[in-house]
C-alpha cells in the first residue's frame, strides 16, 4: 500500500491564524480572512512537490533562467466549505483549472451524501490538490479521493486547516493519498463527529447556515 505523507506546517503565522480561527469571538469577516491567510499558507506547502520546468526570460539587463510549474494541478475544492480555500490557490496558481466536488454529511450516520461532480472523466495523470477546511471522519474526503482516483489521476494532494487522527488514518489506509498537507492534527472526534477541539462548522462560520 503506498504511503501517505502528512505534513503539519509548523509555523508561528499559521498557529497564530488557526488561533483566530478557533476562537469562537471572532466574527464571520475575521474568520474568512484568517481561512483565506492561512490557506494560502497550506497550499503553498503542498504545491511544493510539483513538477517544474525550465524557462528563459529577459530581465532588464540580461537573458537567464527562470522557473514554472510544468503541469498546474487541478484544484478541487469539496463543497461548500472547500471554496473558502479556492481564493488562495487561484492565486498561488493563476493557470490552474478548477472541478467542483459537492458532498454533504448526513448528521445522523455522519456518512457522505454526494450531490455535485464537475471533474473531467479523464485527468491523463495530471495531479490533484483537493481542498477542505476540515478532515473529521475522513468520508467526504475520502469519497472525493475515489472519485478522482477512477479517472487517472497524479499524484493527489489532500490541503486541509484541521484534522483529526482519525480522519489522517482512514485517508492513510485508503493508500489513495500522496500527500495530506494540514495545520493541526487536533486531539479526537466527538460523538457528534466534530473535531476537538476544533474550530465548529467550518462552512457554517465562513458562509453562515443553509
Amino acid at each position: 500500500m503506498p504511503c501517505m505523507d502528512t505534513l503539519v506546517v509548523d509555523h508561528p503565522l499559521a498557529a497564530q491564524l488557526l488561533t483566530r480561527m478557533r476562537d469562537e469571538t471572532t466574527d464571520r469577516a475575521g474568520f474568512r480572512q484568517a481561512s483565506d491567510e492561512l490557506a494560502g499558507m497550506l497550499v503553498y506547502e503542498a504545491a511544493r512537490g510539483l513538477e517544474t520546468e525550465t524557462i528563459r526570460v529577459r530581465t532588464p539587463l540580461t537573458e537567464t533562467d527562470g522557473t514554472r510549474i510544468a503541469r498546474p494541478p487541478l484544484v478541487v475544492p469539496v463543497l461548500r466549505a472547500g471554496l473558502g480555500m479556492l481564493g488562495p490557490a487561484i492565486r498561488l496558481l493563476p493557470d490552474t483549472d478548477t472541478g467542483f466536488i459537492g458532498v454533504s454529511r448526513n448528521e445522523e450516520t455522519h456518512e457522505p451524501e454526494p450531490y455535485m461532480n464537475s471533474v473531467p472523466d479523464d485527468l491523463d495523470g495530471r495531479p490533484v490538490l483537493a481542498l477542505d477546511p476540515m478532515l473529521a471522519t475522513g468520508g467526504s474526503m475520502l469519497y472525493t479521493c475515489e472519485l478522482l482516483a477512477e479517472r487517472n489521476p497524479g499524484p493527489i494532494t489532500v490541503a486541509c486547516i484541521l484534522a483529526a487522527p482519525e480522519g489522517v488514518e482512514r485517508l492513510a489506509e485508503s493508500g489513495l493519498v500522496h500527500t495530506l498537507v494540514t495545520a493541526s492534527i487536533d486531539e479526537r472526534l466527538n460523538e457528534d463527529a466534530f473535531i476537538v477541539p476544533g474550530l465548529g462548522d467550518a462552512g457554517d462560520r465562513l458562509f453562515g447556515t443553509a
